[in-house]
């Protein structure tokens, strides 16, 4: 985000100068704009792309099935946000997922948990009574240690370990062993939906529904909003600041920042709903397992720690770990009647594979397989229902949704990388060494998921720099 008054070379904003500039139309820049324009500052977003919302989007890449194309849940977002900027008059609206998790196993038994304590009881104690009573714990433990480490100390049942472990590892390169994997687990869990802690919510027209609103927010406060706008220096050059303007310690800092990723993320279009074999159902119609996130091939947290190292070793995982989400059988404006939209969500895809590259089509489409070969051990016939799918690994994702490395988080979430220390140590206040240039995305503090706080935080930052330059 910069903020200076100068000319826009952009011809639609060309005679204009603006108190503001966002660079960038994802959530978070969306969110400071909307702050910006509501104080009385004029500003312009300029997004990249053909389509606002950054990872918080919705797209048609098949007809009638629109995809939430990168994040495909809600929760993070920050209830003082939604208020202030009257989202739901801007069309937000939230679809509660309860149950909102199944795990289904090879041995024909399953795990559903959500919301409702008697139902994790009864739940949990299909495997271990000790588990059910022990379910409900404080996380502060979390904060410092592996997952495993808490996970193995509070519970026998793997599976239970296994279905809580992928929150601690998702989007990460990181394996349930690796020190500091609780936090991911912990950020995943303090989310909410309409005042009821830990929900997961699906957002209805996709996840660039939540974009639409805060940008409807931002142009009600008088922000304005172009896309198919690349941002660039007057000579030329792609990055927003000559090299030699920054501190040399700033940029080292910068330079060694962890954006490793392990996740691809492919959306589907399909004709029928998969039918779990441990649920032993036969009608077509939508279930309790059907509603919340589905892991598929975790069943244990050590079948996750063996993904994670086929990775590091520069193979994509033998036996991928997916959370597979429906969003249409909450959602009915997303795809035709009868058929539906799944996300998988999967890891671990190394960014240079050693094996191959994802610039070769029969690479992408083998692995892309191999993903459907593990779902329909546990959904028979499920490869079968596919009409149409998308799929973006990491360089994906970086190339076209502008996340480096592929990272979800804009910067990985470890212990060396948050609250005073997030981008880098002494720049967590959203200001940069260059006066005016702040920065307002998920790579600042608190860090990622759709949340909005960057952009709300940001935006404070600037017009309480504002104000004491006025003075």
């Amino acid at each position: 985000m910069w903020r200076r008054s100068f000319t826009s070379t952009t011809s639609a904003l060309k005679e204009k100068k603006w108190d503001a500039l966002v660079i960038g139309g994802g959530h978070n820049g969306l969110t400071a704009a909307a702050y910006l324009a509501r104080a009385g500052l004029s500003v312009a977003v300029l997004e990249r792309r053909h389509v606002i919302g950054g990872a918080a989007v919705t797209e048609e890449l098949i007809p009638g099935f629109k995809f939430s194309r990168c994040s495909y849940l809600q929760s993070l977002l920050r209830p003082s946000l939604i208020k202030e900027l009257e989202l739901a008059r801007h069309g937000l609206k939230l679809l509660k997922r309860n149950p909102s998790s199944f795990t289904p196993c090879l041995d024909g038994r399953y795990l559903l948990l959500g919301p409702d304590k008697q139902l994790n009881h009864s739940e949990i104690s299909k495997f271990s009574e000790r588990d059910a009573d022990a379910f409900v714990r404080e996380f502060v433990d979390l904060l410092l240690s592996p997952a495993s480490k808490v996970l193995n100390k509070w519970f026998e049942t793997d599976v239970l370990k296994a279905t809580l472990a992928t929150d601690a590892v998702i989007g990460t390169m990181s394996s349930v062993h690796t020190p500091g994997s609780g936090y991911v687990l912990l950020h995943h869990v303090m989310g909410e939906t309409d005042g009821n802690p830990g929900i997961w919510s699906y957002v209805e027209g996709g996840m660039g529904s939540v974009s639409m609103a805060i940008s409807s927010a931002a142009r009600e406060a008088g922000a304005h909003i172009v896309t198919r706008a690349e941002v660039q220096l007057a000579d030329g050059a792609q990055d927003l600041v000559p090299g030699n303007i920054l501190p040399d310690d700033f940029i080292l800092s910068i330079k060694h920042s962890d954006y490793s990723s392990g996740t691809t993320k492919i959306n589907l279009a399909v004709d029928k709903l998969p039918q779990f074999q441990c649920c032993k159902l036969s009608h077509p119609d939508p279930g309790p397992q059907h509603v919340g996130t589905i892991h598929i091939g975790s069943e244990s947290m050590e079948e996750i720690h063996s993904a994670c190292q086929e990775a590091v070793n520069g193979l994509p995982s033998r036996r991928p770990i997916i959370e597979m989400t429906i969003p249409s059988v909450l959602d009915k404006t997303i795809s035709p009647p009868g058929n539906h939209v799944i996300n998988l969500f999967i890891q671990y895809t190394p960014y240079k594979p050693s094996d191959g590259s994802w610039m070769d089509p029969a690479y992408r489409d083998s692995f892309a397989n191999r993903c459907f070969s593990l779902i329909d051990e546990y959904a028979p016939g499920f490869s079968s229902s596919i009409i149409g799918y998308d799929m973006l690994t990491p360089p994906d994702l970086e190339r076209e949704i502008g996340l480096t490395g592929g990272n979800i988080f804009h910067g990985a979430m470890g212990l060396d990388s948050l609250f005073l220390m997030r981008p880098v140590k002494g720049w967590s206040n959203y200001r940069t060494p260059l006066q005016g240039l702040y920065m307002c995305g998920s790579g600042t503090h608190p860090g990622g998921g759709v949340m909005g706080a960057p952009g709300r935080n940001a935006a404070g930052i600037v017009l309480q720099d504002l104000k004491k330059s006025l003075n």
